[in-house]
């Protein structure tokens, strides 16, 4: 089970997303006009979903997906428009709602069921594929590992994520946090040293049957973050 402070944390961020900056994190997610800081956020962001859409199956027909941290529901339109199963689930309601009211009403060959709870429920069931896009961002290295383990257990192919590199340009965008209003910042991202992640991950009993696959980081701005896939052997 994930640990007492990772649902620490997800408190935090729930009241966050939920009640203090979803007005702001609706504006980025869309195509409104936002600060110059926000527009390197909202490419970098877009860049990354790409690239975790690209690691996934052309065709997921048939295929369950997870979208663990799903926001405003942009990554799961994507991959039921591809056919998927889609589950969706995010800490924050209102951001849920919002993603209900965006999500068209023809996705192809694929379906949606957007939640409000916690992605690392086991009551979700199983999936084939498991994405989470900047959902680990704000845990500590501990946490993320012990629940990707939890998905991975419950997962047949891929886990695809992102993690917070430490490196200069991060410590730079952490500065730049005071250019922000007070209300919309974020609990504090948790940097993680990529070596020592991948070296955790490789000796985690959980993913003792999983790989390390492709990797890539995205810089655009004040937007950091880098793409992690786990395939099982």
């Amino acid at each position: 089970m994930a640990s007492g402070t990772f649902h620490t944390r997800r408190g935090e961020l729930e009241t966050y997303f939920d009640r203090t900056a979803v007005e702001a994190w609706s504006r980025l997610t869309s195509d409104a006009p936002v600060s110059g800081i926000r527009a390197t956020v909202r490419a970098g962001r877009e860049e990354m979903r790409a690239t975790l859409l690209g690691w996934l199956p052309t065709d997921l027909g048939g295929r369950r997906v997870l979208d663990a941290g799903c926001g405003t529901g942009a990554l799961a339109v994507e991959a039921a428009r591809r056919g998927a199963e889609v589950v969706a689930v995010d800490v924050a309601a209102k951001l849920i709602a919002l993603a209900r009211e965006r999500a068209p009403a023809d996705l192809g060959g694929g379906r949606i069921d957007f939640r409000t709870g916690d992605f690392t429920d086991p009551a979700l069931g199983r999936f084939d594929h498991v994405v989470a896009m900047d959902s680990f961002v704000h845990y500590r290295l501990d946490d993320v590992v012990g629940v990707l383990g939890e998905l991975a257990a419950r997962t047949e192919a891929s886990v695809v994520f992102t993690f917070a590199p430490r490196t200069p340009a991060l410590a730079a965008m952490h500065a730049a946090g005071k250019f922000f209003p007070k209300g919309d910042r974020a609990p504090a991202i948790q940097p993680a040293p990529e070596r020592r992640l991948f070296a955790r991950l490789a000796d985690a009993p959980a993913l003792a049957e999983w790989r390390r696959a492709r990797t890539r980081r995205i810089q655009r701005g004040f937007y950091t973050s880098e793409a992690v896939e786990v395939t099982r052997l």
